[in-house]
């Protein structure tokens, strides 16, 4: 049995967690579990959500819900982090590093240059900034510059900061928190593009995409971080961690994808990694769109080599048994089969729900919207993985246009939902273009890695 949150925690029911009859039942969150409460469990359910701290039947409640994902833990704070570390790979972006530095403050800090070109520069910036260097004399990657690093810091927590990094004076007391929980490994705060300062006329239209699909950014909802949810995996670019934790630290053999692997390693040894987006770092984007694109195809490339590494841990969309039939049949005109397949499963999730003291009226909604999320997902995978075939499929379409209008379906509905500041043109023709560079680098990473898996879809059985 998992052990009680720790004293002074709380706990925040997930926004999509719904409570039905009188407190006696959740359901919902990030894991779209549900969980039956006696009426003690009811009564300190809505002892927990008052203000005030928790007994320890509270807490005890506080991590069955929060294991669910139906909650997520409020750690005290700002906590004593004078026990944090902070290592910052680097190489040849001086000023970038002095802009860094400058926000970490005071602290105990590790800069690795990493086979810089002009190591006097970053030599002078630390000397600036009273920060500790390690000059390694040829580039070994991040991941090996931060081991680097994380061989010769002493304290019992390390703060991973990447050197575009700027974050907020008090990000470490924010997060540490966290790990006073002992089965919490790492935390990352929210990344975010540092804001437009740039010219009169206001940021770019590259700024403002990056603003809403920068891929650091993680989301507005704190969760925890496991593959295939909605948060699966964090980036180093700012992460705080359980020195103990880290064993052997990251794979060396990865230029990139090395977070994401020391993060599911975590995961996989029955540790906790949490995301909390209440903690903002900021990070310097790039200025292009060549930049931008590159960034993304590079990313791609960690996908075969993650398969190999973590196999069931990738797939690019997961598919549901019955939103797959009832699309299957549309798509094949058999829309009377479409219907019929609707109609048994809504009364199926129906009497599911009735069982579990969750209203029978929620499940046509539910099965809507599965059928949604999987054209989402399919429509993005096959832009992404397969443009070729759909350019094609658009091509040889006695109705080209109504083809091509339904593939590009879910960049408009996103745009609608993110309300960035350009208009839905420019925002689609950068969401394909963002989506078939990172595809054409995840074909490159699978045939070099000689795997298939992040290239098809998988089944998600109902639990």
């Amino acid at each position: 049995m998992s052990p009680p949150l720790p004293v002074g925690f709380r706990f925040r029911l997930d926004p999509t967690t719904r409570v039905e009859r009188g407190g006696h039942t959740l359901w919902g969150g990030t894991g779209s579990r549900l969980v039956r409460l006696t009426d003690e469990g009811a009564r300190e359910l809505a002892l927990a959500l008052q203000p005030g701290p928790l007994s320890e039947r509270g807490r005890r409640l506080g991590r069955r819900l929060v294991a669910a994902g139906l909650a997520y833990p409020l750690p005290p704070r700002p906590c004593d982090d004078s026990g944090v570390t902070v290592v910052i790979p680097v190489r040849d972006r001086a000023a970038e590093l002095d802009r860094c530095l400058a926000a970490v403050g005071r602290r105990p800090t590790i800069v690795v240059d990493d086979g810089s070109l002009d190591p006097a520069a970053i030599l002078a910036v630390c000397d600036a900034h009273c920060a500790r260097l390690i000059r390694l004399d040829v580039n070994v990657g991040p991941a090996a510059a931060r081991n680097a690093g994380l061989a010769v810091a002493d304290s019992a927590y390390i703060a991973f900061l990447d050197s575009d990094c700027v974050a907020p004076e008090d990000w470490i007391a924010a997060l540490v928190g966290h790990l006073e929980d002992p089965l919490v490994a790492a935390v990352a705060p929210r990344i975010q593009p540092v804001p437009s300062t740039g010219a009169k006329s206001g940021p770019t239209a590259l700024e403002r995409y990056l603003q809403r699909r920068c891929p650091l950014v993680m989301g507005e909802r704190a969760a925890e971080v496991r593959p295939l949810s909605p948060v699966p995996y964090v980036p180093t670019a700012a992460l705080l961690a359980r020195r103990s934790a880290l064993d052997s630290g990251f794979d060396e053999s990865m230029r990139t994808g090395e977070d994401v692997d020391l993060i599911w390693r975590l995961v996989e040894a029955g540790l906790r990694v949490r995301y909390d987006p209440s903690v903002v770092v900021h990070h310097i984007e790039p200025l292009t769109w060549r930049a931008v694109l590159t960034r993304r195809f590079r990313y791609g490339t960690s996908a075969g080599p993650l398969a190999r590494r973590h196999p069931g841990s990738l797939s690019p969309v997961l598919a549901p048994p019955l939103p797959v039939l009832i699309v299957l049949a549309a798509l094949l005109g058999q829309f009377l089969f479409a219907a019929g397949f609707a109609c048994v499963g809504t009364a199926a999730l129906a009497w599911r729900l009735q069982r579990h003291g969750v209203p029978a009226w929620r499940a046509p909604a539910l099965v809507l919207q599965s059928v949604y999320r999987f054209c989402r997902d399919a429509l993005q995978w096959a832009i992404m993985l397969f443009s070729p075939l759909v350019v094609a499929t658009v091509v040889a379409s006695t109705h080209p246009w109504a083809v091509a209008a339904i593939a590009i379906v879910p960049c408009l509905i996103e745009w609608l939902q993110l309300r960035p500041r350009m208009d839905p043109l420019r925002w689609t023709m950068a969401r394909i273009a963002d989506d078939i560079a990172y595809g054409a680098g995840v074909w490159t990473g699978c045939l070099r890695a000689r795997s298939i898996e992040p290239l098809l879809p998988r089944v998600a059985w109902p639990r």
